[in-house]
């Protein structure tokens, strides 16, 4: 645990200058990110290097706690809930074989790389490789939002990062927990891994349900913000509490809320806590991936001389990460029926180009112990920090800069025109629906018939006309029943998989809005 007075290897002060800076600098870098139509994450990381390469910059070292159980729940949270659970049920299998399969191999090559290159014994080889082995769902999700892929590899994408994370952090625990007592067991590490992994996925799920049942029953949306911040919170030191994976925990909890929250809540509650946690994310994330480059000059400097060929070993096992992931991904998106579909070599250079490191790398390392069970000091881990930091940084720039171009040259990328066009699509079938519903009710006569024409008009022609006082409670009850309406359109053009879950969830936001009087 770290010293209660610091936070990030400063005093709390200090500490909450640097986080209030770091927001400042997110807020301004995703402004000229926006503008230039570069992905933010990739320009915090490389702002953050400058900033720490500032004469007279604070040295920045993060307390290994702090990002585990404090930054990543809510971010790893709010990524689940973007996951569609009808794209995943059917993307399960090429994501399994991802997040299974290519973690294993790639914690396999990177641990033999770095036990041949560097001074790294075997077992911190295999911590550095367990942690360098998936990529992260924070960037991953970050990079996404302003990609125009198909939902079905999207989801593939964002999916397959936030399980290979949970896969990689039990393996992580495994390695560490060898690295500290000095060896570990085949059979020993595959029956912790699965503890950890089964544990975590069971009090995921349970703690969710449980938060479903509560929420459904709550309308005062204060509360139910405060419940979805603390759910995230107490998935993960639930499941840490009693030694399985927190990171499996917080990620099913957030699919399921994500899959479930729409029904169980109603528009003010979902304005109310989206935007609660938009704010959230902005801010965590401004301050992560600005320290992600920040941290990389000070650890440089702890590194001994015997360790000056880091920048090499970092370049070669950051290919080694890209050509490991394009091999497996070939034949697995080839094979597997959800995508093969798709052009093969398009989809593997896609889908190879965006698994990104992040944010979850940098915490795993972080929290390596700093001596081992003899209470010997812990030989290597600076430079497995060292190598972490820089591998992501890497990723996040190259890939990251550049993954959009990766996407639009592909062919896979979605045309604005078709999104519009179904969009559009949708937005005609909810008003026909409107429209159908009136003309019953005008026909039934249990309304007054000045104001069903009035709001037959406005959603038949779009239009926005005077009403006199004498109508109001009458097109405001009509009002209701018409977006009651419209709601139940939509969850039928997506029961019948007339649109995708994006797309319903933003008609569902523009609903909300106009329900709670903020759209007219």
């Amino acid at each position: 645990m770290s010293d209660p007075t610091t936070c990030l290897g400063l005093t709390v002060s200090h500490a909450v200058v640097i986080v209030l800076a770091l927001v400042v600098l997110g807020t301004a870098v995703a402004t000229f990110a926006g503008r230039w139509g570069i992905p933010a994450p990739s320009l915090l990381v490389l702002a953050g290097i400058g900033v720490a390469l500032v004469p007279g910059a604070p040295t920045v070292h993060v307390a290994p706690d702090v990002i585990a159980s404090v930054v990543l729940p809510p971010l790893l949270y709010a990524s689940a809930e973007e996951i569609s659970a009808r794209e995943l049920r059917r993307v399960w299998v090429p994501v399994l074989v991802l997040a299974l399969g290519l973690v294993l191999a790639t914690a396999a090559v990177v641990a033999s790389l770095a036990w041949a290159l560097t001074g790294l014994s075997a077992a911190m080889a295999f911590v550095l490789g367990a942690v360098l082995a998936s990529t992260d769902p924070v960037a991953v999700t970050a990079l996404g939002r302003r990609l125009p892929l198909p939902g079905r590899i999207q989801v593939l994408v964002q999916s397959e990062s936030l399980f290979n994370d949970a896969t990689s952090l039990v393996l992580f625990k495994v390695a560490v927990a060898g690295a500290a007592a000095g060896s570990v067991g085949v059979l020993g590490g595959v029956g912790k891994f699965f503890v950890l992994a089964g544990g975590g996925l069971a009090v995921g799920a349970g703690l969710a349900a449980a938060v479903a049942f509560l929420r459904s029953s709550i309308t005062d949306p204060v509360l139910e913000t405060v419940i979805a911040l603390v759910t995230p919170y107490t998935a993960y030191l639930l499941a840490e509490s009693i030694h399985v994976s927190g990171v499996t925990a917080v990620v099913v909890a957030g699919v399921v809320a994500g899959s479930v929250g729409h029904r169980i809540t109603d528009a003010r509650t979902r304005l109310h806590v989206h935007s609660v946690y938009a704010v959230l994310v902005f801010a965590l994330e401004s301050v992560v991936f600005s320290l992600i480059g920040l941290q990389l000059p000070a650890l440089v400097r702890d590194l001994g001389s015997a360790d000056r060929w880091w920048p090499v070993h970092a370049a070669v096992l950051a290919a080694a990460l890209i050509g490991v992931r394009m091999l497996w991904v070939w034949p697995t998106t080839a094979l597997a029926r959800p995508t093969r579909g798709y052009p093969t070599w398009p989809l593997t250079r896609v889908v190879t180009w965006a698994g990104t490191r992040g944010v979850m790398p940098l915490a795993a390392a972080l929290s390596i112990p700093l001596a081992a069970d003899d209470g010997a000091s812990l030989p290597g881990r600076p430079l497995v920090l060292v190598l972490t930091t820089a591998v992501v940084a890497a990723t996040l720039t190259v890939q990251g800069l550049s993954l959009a171009g990766v996407v639009r040259t592909s062919g896979l990328a979605v045309a604005p025109e078709r999104a519009a066009a179904k969009e559009e699509a949708a937005r005609s079938a909810m008003d026909r629906a409107v429209v159908e519903y009136l003309d019953e009710l005008a026909v039934a006569g249990p309304a007054n018939a000045s104001a069903v024409l009035r709001l037959r008009a406005r959603y038949a022609e779009r239009l926005d006309p005077e009403t006199d006082a004498s109508l109001l409670e009458d097109l405001a009850t009509l009002r209701r029943d018409v977006l009651s309406v419209q709601g139940a359109e939509l969850r039928k053009l997506f029961a019948e998989e007339r649109i995708t879950d994006g797309l319903r969830r933003r008609l569902q936001a523009e609903l909300d809005r106009r329900e709670t009087g903020l759209d007219a």
